[in-house]
């Protein structure tokens, strides 16, 4: 693991949502929406580079590719469908069919994967708590995807439609961070990663003062406004 990676490991999916808001101006904070998690690894974390895998209808003309035998040592697997495979509304997704299986996983542990995010749905569910291998995704399916679906591309952006067709991100190399809280991305072409944890160790050095204020009996808004004083020149 490295540093930027033994850091990051020490925060919460809000403490990173924290400072990409409101360092970056990130409106979303790299939240990404809707994943339930359905299995973890013990560690309370999910942290690791993006390897990003692309789904399109079993029709299209790129050839079905494997993915699966390739993943990096220390990433994490994302998978998504193209824009109009996706829903803006639950179940954000057009395919019933599950995208992602216990054996994927198995293979992907052995590989040294962290995890994976899956735009859709994954099946195998009480296999792949069995494995302690993190895995998140929109939500549950029984049938094998090969009639409806095909993996076309990997280590390419994958969009991730939202609400209001907006769209977000992901890149390769990304950094993606779970927890019970949900799933977030670090877009690393756009964020200094030495700066993005300092400022996050000084707001929960801040916030650490404000629960101590709180928790003497002083308002919390008149806290906040002196405790988070210190984080104005680092903006």
């Amino acid at each position: 693991m490295s540093s930027i990676e033994s850091d990051l490991a020490k925060f919460s999916t809000c403490d990173i949502s924290d400072g990409l808001l409101n360092k970056y101006g990130d409106p979303s904070g790299g939240f990404l929406p809707n994943l339930c998690k359905w299995s973890d690894s013990g560690k309370g974390v999910l942290l690791g580079r993006a390897y990003t895998v692309l789904f399109a209808p079993v029709d299209d003309p790129r050839p079905e590719i494997n993915y699966v035998d390739n993943i990096a040592a220390g990433s994490v697997v994302v998978i998504a469908l193209t824009i109009p495979l996706q829903l803006e509304t639950a179940p954000y997704t057009r395919v019933s069919q599950a995208l992602y299986g216990g054996l994927m996983s198995r293979r992907a542990q052995y590989q040294g994967a962290k995890g994976t995010v899956v735009f859709g749905r994954i099946r195998d569910v009480e296999e792949q708590k069995a494995l302690s291998y993190p895995v998140y995704s929109y939500a549950l399916g029984t049938c094998a995807s090969k009639l409806a679906v095909k993996p076309v591309e990997v280590q390419v952006p994958l969009q991730i439609l939202e609400c209001e067709s907006k769209v977000q991100n992901i890149h390769p190399g990304d950094y993606i961070f779970g927890d019970n809280n949900g799933v977030v991305r670090i877009p690393c072409a756009s964020v200094d990663m030495h700066e993005l944890i300092y400022y996050i160790k000084k707001s929960i050095e801040a916030d650490n003062l404000v629960v101590q204020d709180v928790e003497a009996g002083k308002p919390l808004k008149a806290s906040q406004k002196d405790r988070r004083q210190v984080l104005k020149p680092l903006l």
